[in-house]
């Protein structure tokens, strides 16, 4: 979906670099799917006068639509603000699946007072453009005065109020700061009210989206809502090395996901033995060096030895009791062969009614090798210096020579030297006749 907010002009929404507040919609930043819009409703079915409005960033908040205004997903609307003024955001959520947002974030109905006033007037969108354009320099101007007044903080975005009569800084920082003359400063130097607003690294982050080590987009800035306490020990149970650089995320914190397939990781743990990192035999201690939870396979290596001997949970736990009772084992029991479990081959059918993608490819190679080898048969060059093989028949003896009637290279012969035989002839008859006449 193209955005048309941009100055490009319908250029692509990573591009737009609205962060989720374009016109279009585009950027589908914390979007809900809406599975209920399509069902058909009673006829005197009313619908939920609550809609969620979602604005920049990751901030969301529901509207009471008194006046019954038709809204669909995305449209631009003008809500109440808690200090006066208008506000625009886009339209996230209508109808009943509204109610399950408020359940899900624990907001009861009487508890929502501001209203939607209208649709978004062209005027309405021109004032909101004009206010989106001044956060940038709004944000470096602000950048610029805390470092005069050398305050430990960090400014990492700026939200304009739809009505270009308010912003609110967000901003970070390790403890907390005195900014009643930052604040002073940045009144008379933008003319406006302003609201500063701490966050934490995953909330900033979220609002200024990124890629991530997996290659793919922040999940805070995409789909994750809410922020779970992540320990190094979920990197522990899941056999992760311990380097911050690999489990640190953009925002500098242990990385969301790795609480994704802890559970799994801890069903699992439940079947490894714990402390027995140590198993004592008659050759020696014994030392655990590494645990294949899902295979249920415990590595442990002798003392100045090398190789590492695989053992079973059920070997492992009758070894620990052993050493519990006072009885030493021989050995580990490497000797004996751990039963290696066949992987089972999943025999897919051919849904597709066809065979492999490069069928064609591998039948045109065999025939252009035949091709080339019919070739090289008929036009095979002599090459000199080496000797014209024999013909087998010459070659082989008399007797292993096969007898399939007269020789026509035989005959040929006897007729070249068949003059030879008659000029001897007619010399021994003449030394004959001339012995005799003497």
């Amino acid at each position: 979906m193209g955005c048309g907010s941009c100055s490009t002009g319908g250029c692509s929404p990573a591009g737009c670099k609205s962060n989720g507040s374009c016109l279009t919609n585009g950027c589908s930043k914390l979007d809900v799917y809406d599975w209920l819009s399509n069902m058909d409703m009673p006829a005197n079915y009313r619908p939920f006068s609550i809609i969620e409005v979602k604005f920049k960033g990751s901030r969301k908040d529901f509207f009471i639509n008194h006046d019954n205004i038709y809204l669909e997903a995305g449209e631009l609307v003008a809500v109440e603000t808690t200090t006066g003024g208008y506000d625009i955001g886009h339209v996230s959520v209508t109808g009943e699946l509204v109610r399950m947002q408020m359940v899900k974030r624990r907001v009861n109905e009487a508890d929502v007072t501001k209203k939607i006033y209208r649709r978004a007037t062209p005027a309405d969108v021109d004032k909101w453009k004009a206010a989106k354009d001044l956060e940038w320099e709004t944000m470096h101007k602000s950048r610029t005065l805390a470092l005069e007044l050398g305050l430990q903080m960090k400014i990492s975005d700026v939200d304009y109020q739809g009505d270009k009569t308010k912003a609110t800084f967000y901003y970070t920082a390790e403890g907390r700061v005195d900014f009643r003359e930052l604040i002073k400063r940045m009144a008379e130097s933008f003319r406006i009210r302003i609201e500063m607003r701490q966050i934490g690294m995953r909330q900033e982050a979220s609002r200024l989206g990124g890629i991530g080590s997996c290659g793919r987009e922040l999940c805070c800035s995409t789909w994750l809502t809410d922020f779970k306490t992540v320990s190094t020990s979920a990197a522990r149970y899941q056999n992760l090395s311990l380097n911050t650089l690999k489990l640190a995320g953009q925002c500098g914190k242990l990385k969301c996901c790795l609480n994704y397939e802890l559970d799994t990781y801890m069903d699992a743990l439940k079947h490894i033995p714990d402390n027995v990192n140590v198993l004592r035999t008659e050759k020696g201690d014994a030392r655990l060096q590494k645990t294949d939870i899902f295979k249920k396979l415990m590595w442990f290596s002798y003392p100045r030895e090398d190789n590492w001997i695989p053992l079973e949970i059920d070997r492992v736990k009758e070894i620990q009791q052993q050493n519990k009772a006072g009885i030493i084992p021989a050995d580990l029991g490497e000797n004996v062969e751990v039963e290696s479990k066949p992987v089972k081959v999943l025999d897919y059918e051919n849904v597709v009614g066809q065979d492999s993608l490069t069928r064609l490819d591998e039948r045109n190679r065999n025939k252009n090798k035949n091709k080339n080898r019919n070739k090289n048969k008929g036009n095979r060059p002599q090459q000199q210096g080496v000797p014209v093989q024999q013909n087998p028949q010459q070659a082989a003896p008399a007797e292993a020579r096969p007898n399939n009637g007269p020789n026509p290279n035989r005959n040929r012969n006897n007729r070249r030297n068949r003059p030879n035989r008659d000029n001897n002839q007619n010399r021994n008859d003449q030394n004959k006749g001339n012995e005799s006449g003497s």
